[in-house]
Formats: C-alpha cells, structure tokens, sequence
C-alpha cells in the first residue's frame, strides 16, 4: 500500500488524500491482464465498494480526456467519504489491437475485467461483500445492467449520462449537433460517414462479415450486432438492485430527451430506482453554462462535488 502522492496532480477540493492510500493490482490474467488502482479509505470496520467503468473508447482508469481525470476525481472523492474504489485501464487501451479482432464485442470489451474487479473487491480486508456496487460513465453505464445480470452479487447500480438510444442512431445525433455549433468540413464529412454506416448497422443484411470500413468508427459486425441485440433499459428493469440514474442537463452526446426519458419510461414501475438530472453539467460531469461543445474538455475542471456527494449518500443509503 502507497500514501497517495498528489504532488503532479491538483486534487478536488473535496477529495482529502491524507483519508485513504491506493495501491497498484492487475486485473484479469495473462496477455489480457490490466493495470489498475485501489483506492482504499483509512478507517477502521467495514466499508462499501465500487468498481467504476469508463465510457466508450480506449480510455485509462482515470477516464482522462484532455488535461482532466473525471474517474479519478470519483475515486478520490468517494474514497474520501468512506467507500473502497477500483478502477482500471480498458483492455482498448493497454491492447489497442483487439478493436481489429472481427469477433471482438462491447461484452468483450467491459465484462471480463469488470467482473474480477468485483470479485478482488468482494475479497479485500474491510470490504463489506454485499455491498460493492458498480459506477459506469457513458457506454460504462450501459454495460453496467449487463454486469449485474451476469454477476448477481452486485449490489446495486450508478449509471452516469449512460446511454439509452441506440448508438448509431446517437452518433449521429451528436455530430449533426456538432455541426450546427461548429461546422467544418471535417465534421461535415464524418457526419456522412457515420449516417451511412448507421443505415447499415440498422440494416438486415448487417452480420459478423460485414467490413469494418462499412460500419461507424469502423467497429467491426460482430460489435455492432452485440449492441444491437442488448437493450440496456429492458436488462436493467429486470434486475432487483437499486439503481441511481444520474444525467447532466448541459450533456449533447447523452441527453435528457433522446436517452434519459427512455430511463424515465423503462424504469418507471420501480420503487428503488432514483433518477437526478444536473442543469448546470455537461457529459463529464462539469458544471458550466452556455451550450456544451468539445471545448468543454479544454479546460483543467473537476466533476461537480453535488455528483459525488450524491453518489456517496446513495451508497451509504444501501
């Protein structure tokens, strides 16, 4: 176990590092094996877990974008309230090469690793078994349902701007947004791309052959069909844990209309779901004002202390 040495990087204001220490662990083994921190608060009796799960793409296990470590701010934050915090490198960044693989799936992607980092959790010195709850960002939150259907232990659900539409048809919501806020024939031209590989993703004829260069992001058939075939709201409707659905107001990639009304609508028999919304927030989580464009992540920021204060009084209630 190490003292948290935050001497390179500028913590929150509401993450106190003299409360916990990290230590380095692998998760999963062999040539998939990933690199990962614990974050471990410094008290005495049994505490909560999570494992947090960043978004879609090969993001590290502080979820980095630009100068700014939004799963770091949540690991700090929540530590520094008491709760056992793992977080970890997506095998899309240690291994970039394994998006080339054809059978290669978000299921691939996410479960794997995420289940052993429940399963290290479960078994750590002061680590309350019952009690270890999953965090995901984005596609993070998407997959989150996925993970407690195959890993009934979990505890319950954080879903963060998780995503509800189907991908595609979002991809190119987002960039039809992007273009109306900041043209550019680059935009423009990936705006055309990614409608015609929507049109085939939504196709008949999509299968596990179809090219890659045919489909968005040139994510293979096999992952594109994976995404098709799950609907997260009707997995997560399913489940007996306790959700906390979370949704920035200012957020263009996950939205209040096009994807947390479908959390609304799917989720609306159940007594132990919460659902926020925060007006002033954007995808990650950063509070701002004025319409949210990429430059948002410009900019050195924190993920908005209401967010994990609500998240730690979440899981202190369960």
């Amino acid at each position: 176990m190490r003292m948290v040495d935050a001497s390179r990087w500028i913590p929150p204001t509401y993450a106190d590092p003299a409360t916990f220490a990290e230590r380095d662990i692998s998760i999963g083994s062999g040539d998939f094996a990933v690199p990962g921190t614990m974050t471990l608060p410094q008290i005495d009796g049994l505490r909560p877990g999570v494992v947090l799960l960043s978004g879609g793409g090969p993001f590290d296990r502080d979820g980095t974008v630009g100068p700014n470590k939004p799963l770091r701010d949540l690991a700090w934050g929540l530590a520094s309230r008491g709760v056992a915090v793992v977080r970890f490198d997506k095998i899309t960044h240690t291994r970039p090469e394994v998006m080339t693989d054809p059978g290669f799936t978000m299921t691939d992607e996410y479960l794997p690793h995420t289940t052993a980092a429940i399963r290290l959790l479960q078994e750590t010195q002061n680590v309350d078994p019952a009690r270890v709850f999953v965090v995901g960002h984005s596609m993070g939150g998407k997959v989150a349902p996925r993970v407690a259907a195959a890993e009934p232990s979990v505890a319950g659900l954080v879903l963060l701007a998780a995503d509800a539409e189907p991908m595609q048809h979002a991809a190119v919501r987002v960039l039809r947004y992007l273009a109306s806020v900041a043209s550019s024939p680059e935009v423009d031209a990936m705006l055309a791309a990614v409608t015609r590989g929507a049109a085939v993703v939504d196709s008949a004829d999509l299968s596990r052959e179809t090219p890659a260069t045919e489909l968005p992001f040139g994510m293979s058939g096999a992952y594109w069909l994976d995404l098709r075939h799950y609907d997260q709201v009707a997995t997560a409707a399913a489940l007996p844990q306790p959700m906390f659905v979370l949704q920035g107001g200012r957020d263009y990639q996950v939205t209040v209309d096009d994807d947390l009304a479908r959390w609304r609508a799917g989720l609306e028999s159940r007594t132990n779901v919460t659902i926020r919304v925060y007006p002033a927030d954007n995808h990650m989580f950063f509070p701002g004002s004025g319409p949210s464009t990429p430059a948002d992540y410009e900019a050195p920021q924190h993920v908005d202390p209401t967010v994990v204060t609500d998240i730690a009084d979440w899981l202190a209630r369960h």
